[in-house]
């Protein structure tokens, strides 16, 4: 039988499409639109969740 590979999970916030494409409302001298690529603040242009990370006690 086949094993397979568990597929990582996608992030929560952009459902995998972490970079998008924004229009300035500017264009080009040749006509084409001015972008600017905006990713994802949550997995950082992943598309993938991170692992939680541990948490640590501070003070007493």
């Amino acid at each position: 039988m086949p094993q397979h590979t568990p597929r990582p999970r996608l992030c929560r916030d952009c459902d995998g499409f972490a970079t998008a494409a924004i229009t300035t409302g500017t264009r080009h001298h040749d006509g084409s639109r001015v972008t600017v690529p905006v990713t994802c603040p949550s997995c950082k242009g992943t598309g993938h969740q991170h692992p939680a990370t541990t948490l640590t006690r501070a003070g007493r």
